[in-house]
């Protein structure tokens, strides 16, 4: 009997995939890029990109979508360039309250049962206008200790893989293998389950919202780092990347069905896209267009799998 490949395994197999058949693109374009300083280029906003997307899985994990991911990022980034710079207590007591009213709109959906589409649309507006009103011109600069972090160099791989591995690690450990995983999960996927075993679908899904918003902010953070410096508009198009880099990865808008690590990788994926379209000399005004393109064939491949893996059960 043929062995099927898990459900689960599939969400991480495509996209791992992805990102190898593209990496050997680009080394075969670009063979200098097998460095480590290759490789440090190429991925150099793999983390910000990365942390953005695992916030955006958390949301669309209870059937949710946010479409302020940027914005909010963008604030995260003008914080951390001014007040986390200057007055790094008021900082965090700022970024706090960010994580609060972030948690009180999960609440706010859930009770009034309103499209977290459109909530988060028109959060977006506030977000943007509190990251002009902190900081009206690109400028700030980032705290020597992230700097410090986001510019260290491991032994063996650069700063941006070890850092993706690791936060892929911590997300797998919180959704698919904590109490508080399984829970968020099931709120997404059948919610009326996670009442009758007794859990407060309010306070699960204000913990999940406060949750994505920790690793919006950390996202906001590390992008500072890397580029020492902020303005209103940094992060706009990680609304965007975000829900491509889930879709890609192998998570899905319904049913609590979500990948952590396929999360990861598909927000390596479009860092590395970017390079390859570069190297291949497409126009910037073409290159959304095109990794539109690599993002529909993956999902192609991945329904004819999905497809091919129910036939296969059923006989």
């Amino acid at each position: 009997m043929r062995r099927l490949v898990s459900a689960d395994a599939l969400r991480v197999l495509v996209p791992a995939m992805s990102l190898a058949v593209l990496l050997g693109a680009v080394f075969y374009l670009q063979p200098r890029t097998m460095s480590y300083t290759g490789l440090n280029l190429l991925f150099n906003l793999a983390v910000p990109i990365a942390l953005a997307t695992l916030a955006q899985m958390l949301i669309m994990a209870v059937n949710d979508l946010d479409l302020s991911m940027g914005a909010f990022v963008s604030f995260a980034a003008c914080v951390t360039a001014t007040f986390l710079q200057s007055a790094p207590l008021l900082g965090l007591l700022i970024l706090a309250a960010a994580v609060a009213v972030y948690a009180g709109l999960g609440v706010i959906i859930h009770l009034r049962n309103l499209p977290a589409i459109v909530v988060t649309l028109g959060m977006s507006f506030v977000w943007s206008g509190l990251a002009v009103l902190i900081l009206p011109s690109p400028g700030g600069a980032a705290p020597e200790w992230i700097r410090a972090i986001m510019t260290v160099r491991p032994p063996f791989a650069p700063m941006a893989i070890v850092a993706s591995v690791l936060i892929a690690v911590i997300a797998h450990l919180i959704v698919m293998r904590s109490s508080l995983g399984v829970v968020l999960r099931g709120v997404g996927g059948n919610r009326r389950s996670v009442e009758r075993a007794g859990w407060s679908v309010v306070r699960v899904r204000a913990m999940t919202y406060a949750l994505a918003a920790v690793f919006a902010i950390l996202a906001g953070i590390s992008l500072v780092g890397l580029t020492t410096a902020a303005d209103a508009n940094i992060a706009m198009r990680y609304t965007l990347l975000s829900i491509a880099g889930v879709i890609l990865g192998g998570g899905e808008f319904v049913g609590g069905r979500v990948s952590p690590i396929g999360a990861v990788i598909g927000a390596l994926t479009l860092t590395l896209a970017a390079s390859f379209l570069s190297f291949l000399r497409i126009s910037p005004d073409w290159q959304i267009g095109a990794q539109g393109a690599i993002l529909i064939l993956v999902l192609a491949i991945r329904l004819v799998l999905n497809r091919r893996e129910n036939k296969e059960k059923r006989a």
